[in-house]
């Protein structure tokens, strides 16, 4: 039985979604009724709590013609962060929960993912390429402070010169630049940042967990200054709420060192669309029409429209219109597109204790 968690149930302090909406593969659901005894200040603080996973494997395959990597680590699953246009919230459903606030807080941990990843590349069969890690739910979130996973993971990758790419909101990434610069240096790492606005307060609301964007930029300059290649990542773009910053995000990001820039448009893919408007209702009531007309206009008529290629980039004037202001900007600025290659050729299993030695 899926309970449906509202704002009428618990206080929603530092939460984006209002509601948990039920999982899809539940046949049977339940929904509260408002008997009109609660009392605001009598209900309970919704808190994170954390589970732990055992996975048999952590490199996961895609193999997306819109994607520029074929593998991926997820060190969690669901993300504290909250960002409320979050297209990872669907995932939650595999797992028995809601893609609303369970999404944010009823996370899912791996502790033994740097084990067993030492496990997979020091497989014979195994072939580097990059691994890209963030682009599900974010590798830096607040629970990392504590489990300290993904760390670990980027330590069993520096030691075997294995290259990755980094997508994080998080300002804990300046916590592993002792890691990231020596890999930098040999060309083995590079990082995105999302940046969606540059207003506190639009932020605050749409992604309540996440450092504001002063702060982000503050981490690009950290990370640019020890040497790492960073990309800023304007995503997504929200027609009618944040797309008028789009050159004041990308100018802010160049001067704090970015050298690469990326665009993608809002989608809403299942049960996100419910939990956006949602809270675009509540956040934002004025322009809450507005919004919904303009990402319909971006995918076809639809909500969302999965379609390769165009899913991340949208289609008709304003897609196009877009695309013309990042291109002009990031010429102006002298960002580029994509940041170079990482370098696989350094790839190396380190010997362990019990190894024969090569007598050459």
């Amino acid at each position: 039985m899926t309970k449906i968690i509202d704002h009428r149930q618990v206080q929603l302090r530092g939460r984006a979604a209002m509601t948990n909406p039920a999982v899809r593969f539940d046949s049977i659901q339940s929904e509260h009724v408002d008997d009109g005894w609660d009392r605001v200040e009598d209900l309970p603080v919704l808190r994170t709590s954390v589970s732990i996973e055992v996975p048999r494997r952590v490199i996961s395959k895609n193999t997306s013609p819109d994607l520029s990597f074929d593998r991926s680590i997820n060190p969690y699953r669901g993300c504290e962060h909250g960002c409320i246009y979050c297209f990872a919230r669907p995932s939650h459903a595999y797992l028995g929960l809601s893609p609303g606030l369970d999404f944010e807080t009823k996370l899912i941990a791996r502790p033994d993912a740097p084990a067993i990843l030492e496990k997979e590349l020091r497989n014979p069969r195994y072939r580097p390429a990059m691994i890209a890690i963030g682009t599900n739910t974010d590798p830096y979130q607040p629970i990392e402070k504590e489990h300290e996973i993904m760390r670990g993971i980027l330590q069993v990758l520096a030691k075997f010169n294995h290259p990755v790419g980094i997508v994080t909101k998080g300002a804990m990434i300046e916590r592993d630049i002792d890691i990231l610069a020596p890999m930098a240096a040999k060309g083995l790492v590079r990082v995105g940042v999302s940046i969606t606005t540059l207003d506190n307060k639009t932020s605050r609301a749409m992604e309540p967990r996440v450092p504001l964007p002063a702060r982000r930029l503050q981490t690009i300059r950290r990370l640019t200054d020890a040497g790492i290649p960073v990309r800023v990542m304007v995503s997504p773009v929200v027609p009618a709420l944040t797309d008028h910053e789009l050159e004041s995000i990308l100018t802010a990001s160049h001067n704090a060192g970015a050298i690469s820039a990326s665009c993608i448009v809002l989608r809403l893919p299942r049960e996100v669309s419910g939990l956006f408007q949602d809270w675009l209702a509540d956040a934002f009531p004025d322009r809450a029409a507005r919004v919904m007309g303009r990402v319909r206009e971006l995918h076809g008529g639809k909500d969302y429209d999965p379609e390769f290629g165009t899913r991340m980039r949208g289609q008709g004037k304003w897609a196009d219109l877009i695309r013309q202001r990042v291109q002009l900007t990031t010429r102006k600025l002298g960002l580029t597109r994509d940041l170079p290659p990482l370098r696989t050729d350094l790839f190396q299993v380190p010997p362990q204790a019990g190894d024969q030695m090569s007598l050459f």
